[in-house]
C-alpha cells in the first residue's frame, strides 16, 4: 500500500513539472506576433534652423526673456543614418537668455509658434541642452491625442557644456482614455503626441542675474507600424 502511494506521489509530481514548464515557458507564436507588431524608428522632430518658431516668456514679475539662434552644436550627436546624404541643414541652435528681477521660484517656458506633431506612438523623446552647470529642472511640454497638457520631468541642468537629455513617454493606460493617451481604438488613423514646448523650474537660490540655456535637435523614437498598415478604402472624418 505503501508503495502505491509513493508512486502516485511521484506520477502526480512528474505531471506536476510537466504542466509548469509547459506554462511558463513562452510561446515563440505570440512572441513573434508581438514583436512584428512594434515598427520603432528614431525620428527628427526639429533642429532649430527656423528663425522666429521658437519663442520664450516668463512672468513680468519675475524677469524677461529672449530668444535667437546661433551658429554651433553639439559636436558628440550621431546623424539619424536616413538624413545621411540628403543635405538636410543643421548648422543652428537655439538660444535663450532670462535676466531675473527678483530672486524666488521662478519659471520660463520655450514654445514652439505650433503644437509640433509627432506620426505613430512615441516611446521617447531626446533633445541636447546647455544647461551652464545651474541647479534648474527641466519639463518637456506635450499635449496627447485628445489635447490634455501634460509636463513630463527630463532632468537637471546642472552640468557643464552639451548633454543629450532623454525622457520616456509614460505608456498609455488599459482603459485607453486616462493617462497619456497616444491612440484611440475608434480611430486608428489618429494617433500621436504633440511637442508644445519646454519649461524650466529655476532653483530659487541660483534665480538671480542673466542666465543663458541652448537647445539643439530635439527627436523622438517612435512606433510607426500602425502609420504603415493603415487601411487605405477607410473613410475620413472631419467634415
Amino acid at each position: 500500500m505503501k508503495r502505491i502511494i509513493i508512486v502516485a506521489l511521484f506520477l502526480a509530481i512528474a505531471v506536476g513539472l510537466v504542466c509548469a514548464q509547459e506554462i511558463g515557458e513562452p510561446d515563440s507564436m505570440l512572441m513573434g506576433i508581438e514583436s512584428a507588431q512594434q515598427m520603432l524608428k528614431e525620428i527628427s522632430v526639429d533642429k532649430f534652423e527656423t528663425d522666429g518658431f521658437w519663442y520664450s516668456g516668463m512672468s513680468s514679475d519675475e524677469g524677461y526673456t529672449a530668444s535667437r539662434l546661433f551658429f554651433g552644436g553639439p559636436h558628440a550627436k550621431e546623424p539619424i543614418p536616413e538624413e545621411e546624404g540628403l543635405d538636410i541643414p543643421d548648422d543652428y541652435v537655439l538660444g535663450t537668455r532670462v535676466d531675473f528681477l527678483r530672486r524666488g521660484y521662478n519659471s520660463f517656458t520655450i514654445r514652439p509658434i505650433r503644437p509640433i506633431p509627432i506620426e505613430g506612438v512615441t516611446k521617447t523623446v531626446s533633445v541636447w541642452i546647455v544647461g551652464r552647470n545651474f541647479n534648474h529642472d527641466v519639463k518637456l511640454l506635450i499635449q496627447d491625442f485628445f489635447g490634455r497638457n501634460y509636463e513630463i520631468y527630463m532632468g537637471k541642468l546642472n552640468y557643464q557644456g552639451w548633454k543629450k537629455l532623454t525622457v520616456a513617454i509614460p505608456p498609455q493606460s488599459a482603459d485607453g482614455v486616462n493617462g497619456v493617451t497616444q491612440r484611440s481604438y475608434h480611430y486608428n488613423n489618429q494617433m500621436g503626441i504633440r511637442i508644445t514646448g519646454f519649461r524650466i523650474d529655476c532653483d530659487p537660490m541660483e534665480a538671480y542675474g542673466s542666465y543663458y540655456i541652448y537647445f539643439d535637435d530635439l527627436r523622438a523614437v517612435t512606433d510607426l507600424f500602425a502609420e504603415h498598415n493603415r487601411d487605405p478604402d477607410d473613410m475620413a472624418d472631419g467634415w
